[in-house]
């Protein structure tokens, strides 16, 4: 038995996890090669290995022949008969080659056969790994900028952030631990070549399955993602099971962890919608928060129109149209997003057969005067002018008026109305017959004096 060389294998293959079988055939290679160097040529060498107890032999066959033209290949009649007297010219003689007697160059050469063998599995290894984790996300350490590149530490080796799949305003300091979206891994002369992501939006949709149980099992399904990185993200859910609310379960208790998902991205804001099959319903929902009339959807043209209050218009188109266009990113539709009045003016309406009715716009105004539509985006300026401020103040004292106003209408209606004043304390029949009380006891008083 072998011993230096069955624990120097059984180490090697769990330092470097390659397989015994893969180092044994690396020696076999290496010995026929240092045969063929120190021979000439190993055509008709073979090699045993047991991987039991890592013992090899190295023996040529030969051929045996009356007359000898080729030494390595053949073998004479009375040679072989001293090995063995059964045989006979044409047999095959197995030969024994010590290999002690391979010359310096021929013992290196085998060793850089084998050196060679075990970094190619090693890089294949390195490579079956990453790559099963393609389309994955996993916990890198930032090591330095290469550039306007980052290289991540993935734990055997280092990746590379490009500039396009970075986050833009994102700072990531040496050292930091982040996430990052394994986008591919390349097989290449130097070894594994792996590429990350920041921006993918399937970054979101890993992120939200390692924090949603429900999304990890397939309770709740992620069907869309629409993502502008470092901004806003819109994904659409959808429940296999109806007792289970999609949103509800990827938001949290207290929004516990959809902000766990928010902190991981720097605090990128997420909406979360119901998908729905019926593309009207869907659109609806990916325009939210904003409010919306009608809409209207064309399945094979991709089209689609949507009506919205007037006071909802800027809303629903967002921040440099920004709303608009992730819904449209999240739905597969072009989405083109009119107003009220537009569409009246335009006659939208009566083309779609909507019955309008003219204070439609009034209640939605005099709603958006007393309530502030929850989700809605206000720009606030850093200095509001007088003008402004004046306005500000009038609406306040308004509100202040209408307040009171209704403090007075309670006042009267519960506490002093005039049937509670007649009916319950100074009725005329209790009047009368109090003041018939005193009139009695004092006709009482003179009849007694009189008596007296």
């Amino acid at each position: 038995m072998n011993k230096e060389l069955l624990l120097a294998l059984e180490m090697i293959e769990k330092e470097k996890n390659i397989s015994k079988a893969v180092l044994l055939e690396a020696i076999e290679n290496s010995l026929l090669t240092a045969c063929k160097n120190h021979f000439g040529k190993a055509d008709n060498i073979k090699v045993n290995i047991n991987p039991d107890t890592c013992d090899f032999a190295v023996y040529a066959e030969k051929e045996v022949v009356e007359t000898v033209e080729d030494p390595l290949t053949q073998i004479c009649v009375e040679e072989a008969k001293l090995k063995n007297p059964r045989y006979l010219p044409g047999d095959i003689v197995p030969i024994a080659v010590p290999s002690k007697e391979f010359g310096r160059i021929a013992t290196q050469n085998a060793k850089n056969v084998i050196l060679q063998k075990i970094r190619e599995e090693e890089r294949k290894v390195l490579y079956n790994d990453y790559y099963s984790k393609e389309k994955d996300i996993m916990t890198g350490i930032v090591q330095k900028n290469l550039g306007r590149n980052i290289s991540i530490n993935l734990g055997k080796l280092d990746a590379i952030l490009n500039e396009s799949e970075q986050v833009k305003g994102e700072v990531l300091r040496q050292n930091e631990h982040v996430k990052v979206y394994i986008l591919e891994v390349k097989d290449t002369s130097k070894g594994p070549r792996v590429s990350v992501s920041r921006t993918h939006p399937d970054l979101v949709k890993r992120l939200f399955e390692s924090e949603v149980a429900e999304v990890k099992d397939g309770t709740v399904e992620i069907k869309a993602i629409a993502r502008e990185a470092g901004s806003r993200t819109k994904i659409a859910v959808w429940s296999n099971d109806i007792n289970v609310d999609p949103v509800g379960a990827c938001v949290g208790i207290n929004g516990a962890r959809v902000n766990a998902v928010v902190s991981e991205l720097r605090g990128e804001k997420i909406d979360i919608i119901n998908w729905d099959d019926n593309a009207a319903y869907l659109i609806e929902n990916a325009l939210s928060p904003a409010k919306v009339i009608c809409v209207v959807a064309d399945e094979e043209e991709r089209e689609a129109l949507v009506i919205v209050p007037d006071y909802q218009l800027s809303l629903a188109i967002g921040k440099e149209g920004q709303n608009a266009r992730l819904a449209a990113r999240l739905t597969g539709y072009k989405i083109d997003i009119k107003s009220e009045t537009q569409a009246k003016e335009q006659g939208l309406f009566e083309e779609l057969g909507i019955e309008y009715q003219e204070d439609m716009v009034d209640y939605h105004y005099q709603e958006d005067e007393d309530f502030q539509e929850e989700g809605e985006i206000q720009e606030v300026e850093d200095s509001l002018d007088e003008e402004n401020y004046s306005e500000e103040g009038d609406l306040t004292g308004d509100a202040f008026a209408g307040e009171e106003s209704a403090e007075d209408e309670d006042f009267t209606d519960e506490d002093f109305t005039d049937d509670d004043f007649t009916d319950k304390d100074f009725t005329d029949k209790d009047f009368t017959d109090e003041d018939s009380a005193d009139t009695a006891k004092e006709e009482g008083y003179q009849e007694e004096e009189q008596l007296s």
